[in-house]
């Protein structure tokens, strides 16, 4: 398969309008992208629910509900999505799970406050559209943010109660708690099962310590041996939202990086011409007519490891001589793979 057939497939997996998402507000498409899919929602909360509560769920029936619950002056720190599932026993009942992901610079102490909100306006529009019994909505919080979770995810303990009154006065008071899983004080590697979320909380771990080409030298390493184990969409949201959560990231870093995994390589290969040919590459002789070209030719050198010919003597080629050599390389690259598959 020839380089422009894979950026049309991978263009394909990816709309316009997630990737203008991607570039904007990266945490949060990223995330809404991948936990909207039931398989990925399913693994997730398998692994960050009570085993007495994953018990009672009949997991193949979980389906996402429209609808957000984050008002807009939360978005850009904030993202939710609401899903249903139907008990195992009582298949005509569910139970809903409602997966805040919060990715601000500092924790928020009154999370518990703020799910309850959440919980209080959804039940009211239930009551309005179908009235009781109200279901059982269980609040999950994910935190990317760079600091411990310290605080606590019970609504009992944002009250200061006098010993000789809590008794008295809780059961008046809203009690609810929130599952939560903090990225800062949890290890993928050891902590998760599933090899899809591994990569995905990895990545997302591993860009809020902003140390994103260690996660691709250690995706590199992590990959599973059958491709149709880690589907492609899910390799090529990685890469986007790697290069949009740092500014200071190039794509031609993660090309070396990844060089030596083909999957890996074809697709980083696929979105470095596509953002060269935007004008998003840096130091390709932006403005002149041959700049996209010596962008390839150099991006191409990278993934065969060669440092002939230098790039100075490349500035001196006219255009049609770096088509003519991007060309040759690009045929010695395909065929280097197809030797090693």
């Amino acid at each position: 398969m020839s380089s422009d057939d894979t950026k049309e497939t991978d263009d394909d997996l990816l709309s316009e309008s997630l990737l203008a998402e991607l570039a904007t507000h990266p945490h949060d498409a990223f995330f809404k992208r991948v936990f909207s899919q039931p398989e990925h929602a399913v693994a997730f909360f398998k692994g960050r629910l009570p085993a007495n509560v994953v018990a009672l769920v009949k997991w193949s029936g979980l389906k996402l509900v429209p609808g957000s619950f984050v008002g807009s002056d939360l978005r850009q720190t904030h993202g939710d999505l609401l899903f249903s599932a139907p008990f195992l026993e009582e298949p005509e009942r569910d139970v809903l799970l409602h997966l805040v992901f919060e990715h601000q610079t500092t924790v928020v102490p009154f999370m518990p406050l703020r799910l309850l909100g959440y919980q209080v306006e959804f039940w009211q529009r239930w009551v309005r559209d179908n009235g009781l019994p109200l279901p059982a909505v269980i609040g999950v919080v994910l935190h990317q943010g760079p600091d411990r979770w310290t605080v606590s995810t019970s609504m009992e303990d944002l009250f200061q109660l006098p010993d000789d009154a809590a008794d008295a006065l809780l059961p008046f008071l809203p009690r609810m708690s929130h599952t939560l899983l903090d990225l800062s004080d949890f290890d993928p590697e050891k902590e998760e099962d599933n090899e899809r979320m591994k990569v995905v909380l990895k990545l997302m771990k591993m860009v809020r310590e902003k140390q994103v080409l260690e996660f691709f030298r250690w995706l590199v390493n992590a990959l599973p041996a059958h491709p149709e184990d880690m589907p492609d969409e899910l390799l090529t949201l990685a890469l986007y939202y790697a290069l949009h959560s740092d500014e200071h990231l190039d794509i031609e870093a993660i090309a070396r990086t990844v060089h030596g995994q083909e999957n890996l390589s074809k697709k980083t290969m696929s979105i470095a011409e596509k953002l060269i040919a935007q004008g998003k590459a840096e130091g390709k002789a932006e403005g002149k007519a041959e700049g996209l070209w010596l962008g390839k030719v150099l991006l191409m050198l990278d993934f065969l490891s060669e440092t002939s010919p230098s790039e100075e003597a490349l500035r001196e080629m006219p255009e049609e001589k770096l088509k003519s050599l991007f060309a040759e390389l690009q045929h010695r690259y395909d065929t280097d793979f197809k030797r090693k598959s």
